[in-house]
């Protein structure tokens, strides 16, 4: 949602609050054809894919020309990945390795910790009580209405010890890791399905990003429609490929496009650091769409990014991760209780994006007190939160971007 004139798209506020992207802002990666992911006969080759990601990081630091860097470590097999061969490419190399513990969430810091002792980096923890305290600040920076900034946190923290801050992103969409939708999207489709049934399959697989009454959120103005959404995603699903090579093609062609990487490439500019993703470099980017999904996620077991695992064995690594998804992951129930219920009741008080139209609020009054509300409404309040935010930050420009969310 690139602001113009002070005025609002609104296409933009319904694929920002329905998809969690926006699909008409410049991506920074390339965009991809289902023809870019017609899969090899082949194994992939594994020596190539470590030795693609290695040229990239000693060709890139090299340029850089720095005697420190730092890592954004979840624990999980991408950041490892790219850490253990950071070390490997680098023996003498100072890594500052960072990492986040949300305030009643999972701490992943403690795993995250050993790989960092494994590895010889110097591991800082951001605690975070209040994951929400900063959003006018970030939402100022990226100039979209999106809620899920750890990537600020990492950044800003980053900055205040060396100029290079590297990352694994790119693990999930280019090798096969989001494996807790495969089995589900799986089930619910068969190589019969219609185009707009994988469609709708495949948007049941991120129930995460939407609410039941969906279409009810949104007042006349903002124009809401199912037809426009399935129609963003339509050429996803209606071409040759596998079931599961157009839920990657559709994956590439998401959140790590218009979300991810556009995203962080604009937090990483307003620190003016130089940032660093290993496993999106060019030619990654073109060889692993074509390795088959056979050869990126193990059905039986659930197990994804097998590339990526064979070259951590490979490394002696594998030991340090599990076969579950990691990630920088915020308890949103939790987070709700403690800061965002409150928040939401303040904003949503006298909430411009009601007032002006947009958002119905019959719809916000209706569940914003439900005592036992369900993580897709919290993710979707959240949404609706960030919403307002930008909105008093860019249209009514009543907003300092320093106000804190306490």
């Amino acid at each position: 949602m690139e602001i113009s004139n002070s005025s609002v798209i609104t296409s933009s506020i319904v694929d920002i609050l329905t998809l969690r992207y926006d699909p008409s802002i410049n991506p920074t990666l390339p965009k991809k054809t289902w023809k870019d992911f017609e899969p090899m006969d082949e194994a992939p080759n594994v020596s190539y894919i470590e030795d693609s990601i290695c040229n990239e990081i000693e060709s890139k630091l090299n340029s850089f020309n720095e005697k420190q860097v730092s890592i954004a470590l979840s624990g999980g097999v991408d950041s490892t990945l790219v850490l253990s061969l950071l070390r490997k490419i680098y023996p003498d190399l100072k890594i500052n390795a960072i990492s986040i513990k949300f305030a009643n969430s999972v701490d992943e810091t403690p795993a995250a910790s050993n790989i960092a002792e494994k590895f010889d980096a110097e591991h800082s923890i951001i605690s975070l009580e209040n994951y929400l305290s900063e959003l006018p600040k970030a939402i100022s920076i990226i100039k979209l209405p999106f809620w899920d900034l750890h990537w600020y946190y990492v950044v800003k923290k980053s900055q205040t010890l060396c100029n290079t801050l590297i990352s694994g992103d790119g693990g999930d969409e280019l090798f096969g890791g989001y494996t807790f939708r495969y089995k589900k999207y799986l089930t619910l489709t068969s190589d019969n399905s219609s185009p707009l049934e994988k469609v709708k399959a495949y948007l049941e697989c991120h129930e995460r990003d939407r609410v039941p009454d969906q279409e009810k959120i949104f007042n006349q103005k903002s124009n809401f429609s199912w037809g426009s959404i399935y129609s963003k995603l339509l050429p996803f699903f209606k071409n040759n490929l596998s079931r599961l090579e157009q839920v990657h093609l559709a994956d590439y062609n998401g959140k790590l496009l218009y979300n991810f990487s556009p995203v962080n490439t604009r937090i990483i500019d307003y620190f003016k650091m130089n940032l660093l993703t290993p496993l999106l470099n060019n030619e990654l980017i073109s060889y692993a769409p074509h390795i088959g999904s056979k050869y990126k996620y193990d059905e039986q077991n659930e197990i994804g990014k097998l590339p990526l695992r064979s070259i951590l064995e490979k490394n002696n690594a594998t030991s340090l991760i599990t076969k579950e998804k990691l990630g920088f992951n915020v308890n949103t129930i939790n987070l709700w209780k403690s800061y965002g219920h409150d928040l939401c009741k303040e904003f949503f008080d006298n909430s411009r994006i009601v007032k002006d139209g947009w958002i119905n609020n019959d719809w916000i009054q209706k569940h914003i007190n439900n005592s036992d509300l369900d993580v897709k409404y919290v993710n979707k309040f959240l949404g609706l939160l960030a919403f307002e935010i930008w909105y008093r930050l860019f249209i009514t420009k009543e907003m300092n971007s320093e106000t804190r969310l306490n």
